[in-house]
C-alpha cells in the first residue's frame, strides 16, 4: 500500500505509516499516512518562515491562479474525493460530495478575493499629508483542523491564509488525513512555491504540541474541542500571537405552537441526526412549546423510523457510522446518562450491526428532558437529541440562551413577530428561521459566541480580520 507522506519545504517526506480505517467497515484500510515527529514539525515551521518574505510579496495574479487551479481540480474530482471522504469519516456519499464541492467553492471565492485586495486613502487631519490604510499578511499560520469536516474546514482556513500572503503549517485530525493530503497534493501541483504550505500529519500530542510551543507561528487557527482550544489560547498568549478558536456547541432548535409541523420536523431531523450528529452546529436541544409538543414528538419519532443507518457508500443510506470506537463509546455513555437523569428514551439508543463491522448507532431521541440535565448541557457530538417542553415563546427563548455555548440557534414558527425577536435576542453567532441549524454558506461569516468561539469570524471577506494586520502609513506631500 502506498505511503502518503508529509509535505515539508516542498518535499514529500516520512517513513512510518499509520492506517486510516473506514468506520463503515473496520476491516478496510483506506490508506497509509505518515506521522510527523516534533522535529519534522519544527522543520516545517522553519520552511514556512523562510518562504514568507517572497510569498507575502507575491503578485495577486500568481495567488489567484494557484487558488483557482486548486478549486477547479477539487471540483473536477468531486466524486473521487467525496468517496475518499465518506470512506475515512463515515459521512454519507451525497453529504461527502457536497462537502467536497463546498471546498472547491471556498478556494474559488478566495481566488477572487486575491484580486480584490484593497485599502483606503484618506486625508490627514493635518495639511499636506496623505494617509494610506492597508492590510498585510501576519506571517506563518498554524492550522489545526477536526475530523468532522475533513475537507471543508481545511479549505476555509488554508484558502484565506494563502490568499492574503501568509505561509502555512497544517495539521489535520489524525483520524482523517486522506482529504488533507489530497488538498496539499493539489496545491503543490498547482504551483505553490516550496515551503508556503507544509502538511504535518500525526498526533496532536506530538505535532500539535510542537506547533503550540513554537515562537515562530504568528497565528494559530483552531477548530476542535473546548479543552484543546483553551490550551491553544494559553500557549498563544504566552507567545504573543493571534489565535482563532472554533469549539463546541449545544445548539437549540425552538419549535413554537404556530410552526408548520412538517417544516419543524425536517429541520429538527436534519439538524440533530444527519452527518451522524457530528456537526458543531447540530441541534441537540429541541425546545418545544406545550401546544405542539405531543404532535411534534410523534411526527419526529415517525421520521426517525424512516432514516436508514448503514454503510456511508451504500445508496439509500441517510446516516453513516459514528467516526470511531471512542466516539461511539462517548455517545452510548451519554445515552446511559440520559436514562439515569430521568429523561425518557423515545426512540433509538442502541448500537446496530450491518453487513460489515462498523460503528453504527441508531438515531436517539429523548423526551421529558430538562435544561439542567447533562445531556442538555454538554456537547455529545453524536446522533442524540433531547426534547425540552416549555410553556411559551418567552420560556423557549430563555431556555435556548441558557447554555455556556452560542454557536447556532434555530426557530420554527410562522410568526414574523417571534422570528424577528428571536433573531435579535438569540445569544448565538448564527440564527436560522425555519431551517436546520446546521448548513451554512461559504461566502458569509461563520462563528459563534460565549464558549463556542473566540476571535474574528471565519469565511467570506471577514476572514481578512484574522489573516491580516492593518497598517497605517502617512506621507508628506
Amino acid at each position: 500500500m502506498t505511503l502518503h507522506q508529509n509535505l515539508i519545504a516542498g518535499e514529500w517526506v516520512g517513513t512510518n505509516g499509520v492506517e486510516n480505517i473506514n468506520p463503515s467497515n473496520t476491516k478496510e484500510v483506506v490508506g497509509l499516512y505518515a506521522s510527523a515527529s516534533a522535529d519534522d514539525t519544527k522543520t516545517a515551521i522553519a520552511a514556512a518562515k523562510a518562504a514568507f518574505p517572497a510569498w507575502s510579496r507575491s503578485g495577486i495574479l500568481e495567488r489567484h491562479a494557484i487558488l483557482k487551479k486548486t478549486a477547479d481540480e477539487i471540483l473536477a474530482r468531486k466524486d473521487e474525493i467525496g468517496t475518499l471522504l465518506a470512506r475515512e469519516e463515515g459521512k454519507t456519499l451525497p453529504e461527502a460530495i457536497g462537502e467536497t464541492i463546498r471546498a472547491a467553492q471556498i478556494f474559488d471565492f478566495f481566488a477572487g478575493e486575491a484580486l480584490r485586495l484593497a485599502g483606503e486613502v484618506l486625508p490627514s487631519a493635518r495639511p499636506n499629508i496623505g494617509v494610506e490604510i492597508t492590510r498585510e499578511p501576519i506571517g506563518v499560520i498554524g492550522i489545526i483542523t477536526p475530523w468532522n469536516f475533513p475537507i471543508a474546514i481545511p479549505a476555509w482556513k488554508i484558502a484565506p491564509a494563502l490568499c492574503y500572503g501568509n505561509t502555512v503549517v497544517f495539521k489535520p485530525a489524525e483520524l482523517v488525513p486522506g482529504c488533507s493530503w489530497a488538498i496539499a497534493d493539489i496545491l503543490n501541483r498547482a504551483g505553490l512555491p516550496k515551503g508556503v504550505l507544509n502538511l504535518v500529519m500525526g498526533k496532536g500530542s506530538v505535532v500539535g504540541q510542537a506547533m503550540l510551543d513554537s515562537p515562530d507561528l504568528a497565528g494559530i487557527t483552531f477548530t476542535g474541542s473546548t479543552g484543546t482550544g483553551k490550551r491553544v489560547a494559553a500557549s498563544s498568549i504566552e507567545h504573543n500571537r493571534k489565535f482563532q478558536l472554533e469549539m463546541g456547541g449545544k445548539n437549540p432548535m425552538v419549535v413554537l405552537d404556530d410552526a408548520d409541523l412538517t417544516v419543524a420536523v425536517e429541520a429538527a431531523a436534519n439538524s440533530g441526526f444527519f452527518s451522524t450528529g457530528q456537526r458543531c452546529t447540530a441541534s441537540s436541544r429541541l425546545i418545544v412549546t406545550e401546544g405542539i409538543h405531543d404532535k411534534f414528538v410523534a411526527a419526529l419519532t415517525e421520521r426517525l423510523k424512516t432514516l436508514v443507518v448503514d454503510d456511508a457508500l451504500k445508496p439509500g443510506t441517510h446516516i453513516g457510522p459514528v467516526v470511531d470506537e471512542r466516539q461511539l463509546a462517548t455517545d452510548t455513555d451519554y445515552i446511559d446518562i440520559g436514562r439515569q437523569e430521568g429523561a425518557k428514551l423515545a426512540f433509538g439508543g442502541e448500537t446496530i450491526a450491518r453487513d460489515n463491522p462498523g460503528f453504527y448507532l441508531q438515531p436517539t431521541l429523548f423526551t421529558e428532558a430538562t435544561n439542567q440535565m447533562r445531556i442538555s448541557r454538554e456537547e455529545i457530538f453524536g446522533p442524540v437529541a433531547s426534547v425540552i417542553r416549555v410553556k411559551d415563546y418567552d420560556e423557549a427563548l430563555a431556555v435556548a440562551n441558557d447554555t455556556p455555548f452560542g454557536l447556532s440557534a434555530g426557530i420554527a414558527t410562522t410568526s414574523l413577530k417571534h422570528a424577528t425577536h428571536f433573531k435579535r435576542n438569540s445569544e448565538a453567532g448564527m440564527v436560522m428561521v425555519n431551517l436546520p441549524t446546521a448548513g451554512v454558506d461559504f461566502h458569509v461569516p461563520f462563528g459563534g459566541r460565549k464558549a463556542s468561539s473566540f476571535g474574528s469570524r471565519e469565511q467570506g471577506k471577514y476572514a481578512n480580520e484574522f489573516f491580516t494586520v492593518v497598517k497605517t502609513a502617512y506621507t508628506l506631500a
